[in-house]
């Protein structure tokens, strides 16, 4: 290749066409290929390169701290939990494609993070805008959108993914402005985008770190109205303990 095509294919950006030149005319002549073989090969094969990177880079930047793929869950060691339901949600794929919540409910170190973020992952794979971010760190941003006035232009940016992850729900209590804030995040997405939410409480105790009974109710209410509730009460913690 010499360096006037290098500097085309670098300007049109494409970047596998050029990495894999010598491959591609080695090829050709090998299988003695026609121009439109040849030609449909390279644009098939570009295509596909440009498409995972672009998966790459909506992985990148869903802020997820952990890719936890369904693959790697260790369902073995949650017998109380229904695998069956949790595979056929995933495989069937309706949470996003009919907009519905999915809420992950148990107690500390059961996996609920780790089956959020597989769904997220399966969602941007798939072509979708997603985001993870935990509660609290949602709350701080509330507050400082809040301070600043700047609290329309946060909630368009969470209302603009497709998937968005809340992880963590029920570990802070909220002030009664970010209450408000958060009930129009969840309200404004309602039956348009997907929410992946994940609490170690049960809803019958959201009202003691919300602290607002009516919006609180209300919240719940509209929720569960197209969510699919996965309880993992039962089940155990599968964070290894330290030894003492």
């Amino acid at each position: 290749m010499d360096d006037k095509l290098a500097q085309t294919l670098q300007y049109l950006r494409l970047r596998n066409l050029s990495n894999r030149w010598d491959e591609y005319m080695t090829l050709a002549r090998r299988k003695r290929m026609s121009v439109e073989r040849l030609l449909k090969l390279v644009l098939e094969d570009e295509y596909a390169a440009k498409r995972d990177n672009a998966r790459l880079l909506r992985r990148q930047r869903a802020h997820i701290p952990e890719q936890l793929e369904i693959e790697t869950f260790p369902f073995s060691r949650q017998p109380k939990l229904d695998r069956k339901r949790i595979i056929s949600l995933y495989d069937n794929f309706d949470y996003m494609t009919t907009q519905r919540n999915i809420i992950w409910l148990g107690k500390t170190g059961c996996g609920k993070t780790g089956l959020a973020t597989s769904f997220l992952l399966q969602a941007l794979d798939r072509g979708y805008r997603g985001y993870f971010i935990t509660f609290p760190e949602l709350v701080n941003e509330l507050f400082q959108a809040c301070a600043d006035r700047s609290d329309g232009k946060l909630l368009k940016r969470y209302l603009s993914y497709d998937c968005l992850v809340i992880d963590e729900i029920g570990y802070i209590e909220v002030e009664s402005a970010q209450v408000g804030q958060f009930f129009t995040l969840l309200g404004q997405r309602h039956k348009k985008k997907t929410t992946l939410l994940t609490s170690n409480l049960g809803f019958s105790e959201w009202g003691s770190f919300l602290r607002n009974p009516q919006l609180t109710a209300a919240l719940i209410s509209r929720l569960t109205e197209v969510s699919y509730v996965i309880n993992m009460k039962d089940c155990v913690n599968l964070r290894p303990k330290l030894e003492q």
